[in-house]
């Protein structure tokens, strides 16, 4: 279909050379020039495809995940979520924010619901809706799924845009938590430095989140 980028029946990711988003398009160009050996190509998700929890966040960082090419690594956002996650049990092995640390994730999968970096961090409402595909494809995929982390209030809008549900009716804030059929949403503040710098999440808050997930995914073994 000319332009657009196609989701393979059998894949959730978009293609490394993803043409949908123009902006992110000339962005990611230039830092592959910048940047040969960086990853610079849409992030796929990580994690097993059959995990009980998904979480989502916002878009790959520059230096962090556009680099790695693994969510959430290589930047402070991954020190702490990744801390976290070995803490309650869904993760496993050395985190050392690099795509072959050997880190693993346990009945856990990480994704982001804007798959290629954007320009200061912030993807545009069209980027976000244009890659709205991906994610719901990604639910979809995941059959087992029982538990939904959302990173900050855009994953949790386009979270709730791509289950078809109504925004008004979901609001965002941190801790809160809503069923969603077969799975619960849980909502948290972005692990972003500046969130943790200016304590709108604390380290302690993160936890607690991921406490009640746990507490959540324990109930139904």
């Amino acid at each position: 279909m000319g332009s657009e980028c196609q989701i393979r029946s059998t894949s959730d990711e978009p293609g490394r050379d993803c043409p949908r988003c123009p902006r992110l398009v000339a962005f990611r160009q230039t830092w592959r020039e910048k940047e040969p050996d960086w990853f610079n190509a849409p992030v796929p998700s990580f994690g097993p495809a059959d995990a009980r929890l998904l979480i989502v966040g916002l878009a790959p960082g520059l230096r962090g995940a556009n680099r790695t090419g693994r969510p959430f690594t290589g930047d402070y956002a991954g020190d702490l979520l990744y801390a976290t996650l070995k803490e309650f049990g869904f993760a496993k092995g050395e985190y050392a924010a690099r795509a072959d640390d050997g880190l693993t994730l346990i009945d856990c999968r990480i994704t982001n619901a804007v798959r290629c970096v954007p320009p200061e961090n912030k993807p545009t409402p069209k980027e976000i809706a244009t890659c709205r595909d991906f994610l719901s494809v990604t639910l979809t995929a995941m059959t087992e799924v029982r538990a939904i982390v959302v990173l900050g209030r855009i994953a949790h809008e386009t979270f709730i845009t791509a289950q078809q549900l109504k925004r008004n009716a979901h609001p965002f804030s941190h801790g809160c938590a809503y069923p969603m059929g077969r799975a619960t949403l849980f909502a948290s503040y972005h692990c972003s430095r500046y969130n943790t710098s200016t304590r709108v999440l604390t380290p302690q808050m993160f936890r607690d989140v991921f406490a009640r997930v746990r507490a959540h995914l324990d109930a139904l073994a």
